[in-house]
């Protein structure tokens, strides 16, 4: 067995796949794309922002062709399907600078690493923007796409090669590998680039910062679901209250019509003093 540094963090993750060598093979066995990079960047943003968020990308490399973007995200968040279309479209709208050409340059794929699992409990999910006919034949356009990777589900079902990569990220995630479980070679590199012992002090201050982070948000986003479950049963209550009322006053409303009816005062009289229509009291008088 072998003692590494989880790769829920950032930090960790970042710190094995900004490899070039790794990036490049994760991207071909996910993406079946031969990426031509010496270099990816981390942390990458662009200035100006796009919209109205500073999105921020893990992991950013791009060839003459393609635009990969890779994030993990730990915090299991109700709206990371959102998120990252954001994110994704940013990396496409950036390219676009005349409305003469909407174009992009490079065909945008992005890479998300859910490593706390999703409420859907699903391995892999695709979302593809390529236009299809309605007999579902793609149309060669728009080939960008998002690639959703759950390693909590990962099954023998899992197709390969997404299998061995989702196994040996989930088995990171306590701290301790069995490195004789995989046979990629650069899974191998992964283990070695996270061994415990190659942590710095930097690097380890970080996941400390991170998991810190990680519980906090967790714990706004908990506390944001339980006062939203306060609120709907308070207003539950507080409407059901305010109904039971009018329905109490109407009620009301008819038995001192009935009561005035039976005294023969005018319909005017009552509609006046109970507020209900001329109709309605003219319907009760027949009962």
């Amino acid at each position: 067995m072998k003692q590494v540094a989880s790769l829920r963090y950032g930090v960790i993750f970042k710190k094995a796949f900004c490899d070039p060598v790794i990036f490049k093979g994760f991207v071909k066995d996910i993406l079946n794309i031969e990426l031509e990079i010496d270099h990816v960047e981390t942390e990458k943003s662009f200035s100006p922002p796009i919209g109205r968020v500073d999105a921020r990308f893990d992991l950013f490399a791009e060839d003459e062709k393609n635009r990969l973007v890779v994030d993990i995200q730990h915090v299991r968040y109700g709206d990371h399907y959102d998120r990252f279309l954001h994110y994704h479209c940013v990396a496409i709208l950036e390219q676009v600078a005349k409305a003469e050409d909407y174009r992009p340059r490079l065909q945008v794929y992005t890479i998300v690493v859910l490593t706390s699992g999703d409420k859907h409990k699903t391995d892999v999910a695709i979302s593809d923007f390529t236009p299809r006919d309605l007999q579902g034949n793609a149309l060669e356009e728009t080939e960008h796409k998002i690639i959703y990777l759950c390693p909590k589900y990962v099954t023998d079902e899992t197709p390969e090669p997404y299998r061995e990569w989702l196994r040996a990220i989930n088995d990171t995630l306590d701290g301790e590998v069995d490195e004789s479980q995989y046979s990629h070679a650069l899974i191998q590199q992964v283990f070695d680039h996270i061994e415990q012992d190659k942590v710095s002090p930097q690097e380890r201050a970080r996941m400390f910062d991170e998991h810190g982070q990680a519980l906090l948000r967790q714990e706004k986003f908990e506390k944001g679901k339980a006062e939203g479950k306060a609120e709907g049963k308070a207003e539950g209550k507080i409407e059901g209250k305010a109904e039971g009322k009018i329905e109490g006053k109407a009620e009301g409303k008819v038995e001192i019509a009935q009561a005035m009816l039976q005294k023969g005062m005018a319909l005017d009289l009552i509609s006046e003093v109970t507020g209900l229509p001329i109709a309605e009291i003219e319907q009760l008088a027949l009962k």
